[in-house]
């Protein structure tokens, strides 16, 4: 089948340990599926399930309730790592860690109709990344979730990024609304987000004030 359209350009990246009462395997905590579904009716472009500790069967039983969530919405689904669980939950796609598997790889696995990302950290991965639809770089400010892969690399790296690939480039790591016209000035087509629209108060609200950034930018 052709290849899936990818126009992002907000990107919502799940992280259950936020959430107090999310469970260990399969099911969603209460407080947590409210977050993700009103985050989710909201209309991100994409959502990436990324809950590395889960086994197969417990990411697999996730990613099958929100491909139905995302489908309703009209909202693209990819699944971190993981290209037999995007394949059999039928994600739109896969999100490959910079040591994941080679692209051609996980479009192998997955079909050459579904979408591939990947995460880099610096101009020296992107030659390796070729042909993947999209690039996640980062972090880009500084932020809790992703201070264990170093430092905030700031705007200028960004920038460095943007020339050096054609692939979209979405920007992670403390993007916030009022930081979205930087980081689109630098080069980036989209911005991927955690803490900002999982820990508001209103995640739909959040996800508005996401889209309202790109769009007016």
């Amino acid at each position: 089948m052709p290849r899936l359209p990818f126009h992002p350009p907000l990107y919502l990246i799940t992280d259950r340990r936020r959430f107090a009462d999310a469970a260990p395997g399969d099911a969603f905590g209460a407080d947590e599926w409210r977050v993700l579904d009103a985050a989710i009716a909201a209309g991100p472009g994409a959502v990436q399930l990324r809950e590395k500790d889960l086994d197969a069967r417990a990411l697999l039983v996730r990613a099958e309730r929100l491909a139905s969530r995302c489908r309703a919405h009209g909202v693209r689904l990819l699944v971190n790592e993981r290209a037999d669980v995007a394949l059999a939950a039928e994600a739109d796609g896969v999100h490959l860690p910079e040591s994941g598997l080679p692209v051609e790889a996980a479009r192998g696995v997955v079909g050459a109709g579904r979408l591939v990302g990947c995460s880099v950290h610096g101009t020296a991965q992107l030659a390796a990344r070729a042909g993947a639809d999209f690039v996640l770089f980062g972090p880009v400010f500084d932020t809790p979730a992703k201070r264990a892969f170093g430092p905030p690399q700031g705007l200028d790296r960004l920038a460095e990024i943007a020339r050096a690939t054609p692939m979209p480039v979405l920007a992670v790591g403390g993007i916030t609304p009022e930081r979205v016209p930087d980081v689109l000035r630098a080069g980036a087509s989209g911005v991927a987000v955690i803490g900002a629209i999982l820990d508001a108060a209103d995640p739909a609200a959040a996800v508005a004030a996401f889209r309202r950034a790109l769009e007016g930018a």
